[in-house]
């Protein structure tokens, strides 16, 4: 069974199963699998943060379509944050992330880009390429904040769908 979504812009968000796809007319913009989670209320959960995922995504399409890709990535850090809070979400934005050693919260410097309903890390990139060293950092965020998904969304790129990653941590 899918669900069908009409944005103002004309395209199409359709859930199928663990699929996200957006498509305009026949061209399909965005493919995402979403993530499956485990726990006593599992369903619940799954259908919660797969729901934030979409209206995440949703809102990074349409600043790739409004925006041209050569901006800094806090123009589109407050962008996504301007398109959120239409949604009503909420969100937290430069959140610090302290390193606990020894029972000792230290300030390393580590701050995530965006915290959306407290259970979605969003980190925003404007690079040629994802690096393996940009999914080390959203898979330590991860961990260290104790979350299940994570969004890596790089605005550099001609097509969005290529620019997006989702990194699960126990699933």
């Amino acid at each position: 069974m899918a669900n069908l979504y009409l944005t103002e812009q004309g395209s199409i968000l359709r859930k199928t199963g663990d699929r996200l796809i957006v498509q305009k007319d026949d061209e399909i913009l965005l493919d995402v699998q979403c993530s499956k989670v485990h726990s006593r209320d599992a369903e619940a959960q799954r259908m919660e943060i797969n729901q934030i995922t979409e209206k995440i995504i949703g809102a990074a399409i349409e600043i790739h379509k409004t925006l041209v890709p050569v901006l800094l990535e806090s123009a589109y850090e407050e962008c996504l944050c301007y398109e959120l809070s239409k949604t009503k979400m909420h969100f937290r934005r430069q959140v610090d992330l302290p390193v606990v050693y020894k029972e000792v919260k230290l300030d390393c410097g580590y701050r995530i880009d965006l915290l959306v309903e407290e259970e979605v890390i969003v980190e925003l990139k404007t690079v040629e390429r994802l690096l393996p060293i940009h999914e080390a950092q959203i898979l330590t965020y991860l961990k260290m904040m104790d979350k299940r998904l994570g969004l890596l969304i790089n605005f550099n790129v001609s097509v969005l769908r290529d620019g997006i990653k989702s990194m699960a941590n126990k699933l």
